[in-house]
């Protein structure tokens, strides 16, 4: 009963911290005290807040490590972004059509996440990564060689050029190779962003605390003692992994509903954001869901608040970087954290009460 309760109150407060940063943002934005820069950031900090949480489930929760989740964003965008793009004149009700986007972003993208998972499972530790990564380089570069159209005919789809697309007078491109998607509908907003962070911290929360999360760490910990005692390891991985990629998807929808022009460059979609996410995950904490998501708005925010130093600001975040993790992870960081949280007059006053 003391567990519950203790994970009850730290779920109510990761909730309630996403909550009050909604107010505070909201107030400071109406009152006209928040830069263009500033605004500019609301949606991204949802977006890697959301893809923090979801890859913490993958590497955190069910201990495998994946390189892949850029890919898995990369779908929900793209393939939101289509639909967005052809019913804009039919479905003129932005929210509603954000929401139908995110709901097609989180099926195609966990539906991918399944298919990969099927045979990418079956490996464990750098092979998985490998894998993953490749994975995610294919998508990349797949959305990079393709022309989409469609008229009164339907969909075309070609890897040539525009012109083979044959398209009808009133004919539209909606994906031109590296070009990407151009003239998208802008439907998110930072309210849409924190909803969707909310519904994925309970989706993943209410995941860990309940039986099926629970054989999902036991895997982890430690897998021939969970499969001895009769847990299906490939039905709860392939649960966790596909979870995980569809909320990377609504992470992906979100982003793109951000932008007039999506492209699929590396920046946005290749190796290094996979990187970035796992480095949120990482200095967050393995397995700490509020961790990986206040490391993903801090690690976005510095280096846009460090402009002012010009070409020292990436110097200064790397430092920053790995000063975090050696104060956070290290045998002498967690000791000074616990040696300043013994002065803490209210931690001894629970102590002695106890």
């Amino acid at each position: 009963m003391k567990n519950t309760a203790k994970r009850m109150k730290g779920n109510t407060a990761t909730y309630g911290i996403v909550v009050l940063a909604y107010i505070l943002c909201e107030i400071v934005m109406r009152t006209g005290h928040m830069s263009s820069l500033m605004k500019g950031l609301l949606v991204p900090l949802c977006v890697y807040a959301i893809l923090a949480v979801s890859l913490n489930l993958t590497v955190g929760i069910l201990g495998e490590l994946s390189l892949g989740h850029a890919g898995f964003m990369c779908v929900g965008a793209f393939t939101s972004a289509v639909f967005s793009k052809c019913m804009a004149q039919t479905i003129t009700v932005p929210t509603v059509r954000f929401l139908l986007a995110v709901l097609i972003g989180v099926v195609c993208a966990g539906v991918c996440g399944l298919l990969v998972g099927i045979p990418v499972l079956r490996l464990r530790g750098d092979y998985l990564a490998i894998v993953t990564l490749a994975f995610g380089e294919i998508i990349k570069n797949v959305i990079n060689v393709l022309y989409l159209g469609v008229d009164s005919r339907g969909f075309h789809l070609s890897i040539k050029d525009v012109m083979s697309l044959n398209l009808e007078e009133d004919g539209m491109v909606i994906i031109n190779s590296a070009q990407g998607i151009t003239g998208a509908p802008t439907d998110s907003n930072f309210t849409l962003g924190v909803i969707l962070l909310l519904i994925t911290l309970f989706i993943v929360l209410n995941l860990i605390d309940s039986r099926a999360g629970r054989a999902i760490m036991s895997i982890r910990d430690n897998r021939i003692a969970a499969e001895s005692i009769g847990i299906d390891i490939t039905k709860y991985k392939m649960l966790a992994f596909s979870i995980s990629a569809a909320l990377a998807g609504a992470a992906g929808v979100l982003y793109a509903h951000n932008l007039s022009t999506l492209t699929a460059l590396p920046k946005n979609f290749g190796y290094n954001m996979s990187i970035t996410i796992l480095v949120f995950v990482v200095l967050g904490g393995l397995g700490n869901i509020r961790g990986s998501m206040i490391a993903a708005v801090v690690l976005t925010l510095l280096p846009e608040l460090l402009r002012f130093l010009s070409d020292y600001r990436m110097l200064i975040y790397a430092v920053v970087l790995i000063v975090a993790m050696i104060l956070v992870w290290s045998p002498g960081g967690i000791a000074l954290r616990e040696r300043i949280l013994a002065w803490n007059p209210l931690r001894k006053r629970e102590k002695e009460v106890q």
